[in-house]
């Protein structure tokens, strides 16, 4: 049965101290719809498709910590969060902590990290593609480590642990599930099928086809059954209210951006969205996230009605 979820990526239009209570209402209302998952950013400055740096941005396992308090069902996490931004002992530990408050409903999300006007401004450093894969590779090997065992050591070349202790425990029997995020062909789907439970990519119903055909091969070479790895497909959804208001939807996104940087984008109705999206699900899609840029609780709630999630 395909999951679905969803992304809370914008945090514009409020007073700051009422912020917090909008967020919530959402993730409680995305539960209460029946959506299985809720993801946030992980960035410290808003994306430029959203504003840029001049809009508001929540930390984002401060937030999900919050948000695993308020909620009860829904998995949580980052969609996903830059290996550049935390030592990977400390990640571990920071996610072990979000399992504990959400009694086992944390997920890894973790990817190579690439917005270098972000880590330009907080000092982060920011090295070659290369580099932060490599960073990447050990990051999840560390975790996997921390969430599976108490007394861990590691030596690699970017990172060093010494006998790192992570207690408590992780709720979740094995530690959370670890995804992966991005499409890369050559390394980082080949990072998947070694080392995580779920990847998480973008494109169109073709290009999901393509990534999952890549990673059954990926799999195949490193000796491991492609039906341990759950393959999320994120869409940025724009809820229309009607057809005349998706043609002008879809002819501003045609003025804003190329064509395959939008490819992936979900626009209608909320009745029309199970069609939509109905290509990625036959092309392997297990979870389908939908990023709401501006989102509502009518529309989330209207969404997850055309899906029929409340009665799941």
């Amino acid at each position: 049965m395909t999951k679905f979820g969803v992304q809370l990526p914008n945090f514009s239009g409020f007073d700051p101290a009422d912020l917090f209570e909008h967020v919530a209402g959402l993730a409680t209302t995305a539960e209460a719809a029946g959506f299985d998952s809720v993801w946030v950013m992980d960035h410290f400055f808003q994306l430029p498709p959203l504003g840029g740096p001049d809009q508001p941005m929540l930390e984002a396992y401060t937030l999900l910590g919050a948000l695993a308090a308020r909620t009860r069902r829904v998995q949580l996490g980052t969609l996903v969060t830059g290996v550049t931004y935390r030592n990977p002992g400390i990640l571990a530990k920071i996610v072990t902590t979000l399992d504990v408050i959400s009694r086992g409903r944390a997920i890894l999300g973790i990817g190579g990290a690439w917005y270098d006007v972000e880590h330009k401004g907080l000092g982060v450093d920011y090295p070659s593609d290369r580099v932060r894969l490599d960073m990447l590779e050990e990051a999840v090997q560390v975790c996997r480590a921390m969430f599976t065992g108490d007394d861990v050591s590691f030596t690699g070349t970017h990172y060093r642990l010494d006998h790192a202790r992570n207690l408590p425990r992780p709720v979740q029997a094995g530690g959370p599930k670890i995804m992966i995020g991005g499409g890369g062909e050559k390394r980082t789907l080949r990072l998947v099928a070694r080392y995580a439970d779920k990847c998480n990519v973008t494109g169109d119903a073709s290009t999901l086809a393509r990534k999952v055909d890549v990673l059954r091969r990926h799999c195949a070479d490193v000796g491991r059954d492609p039906a341990e790895v759950a393959v999320t497909w994120m869409t940025p959804l724009i809820l229309t209210t009607s057809s005349q208001n998706t043609v002008e939807v879809h002819e501003m996104l045609a003025a804003a951006a190329p064509a395959e940087e939008t490819a992936g984008f979900t626009v209608g109705q909320p009745h029309e969205i199970p069609d939509l999206i109905a290509g990625h699900v036959e092309a392997g899609a297990d979870e389908v996230i939908f990023s709401f840029a501006f989102a509502d609780t009518a529309g989330i709630t209207a969404v997850g009605e055309a899906f029929g999630l409340g009665g799941r």
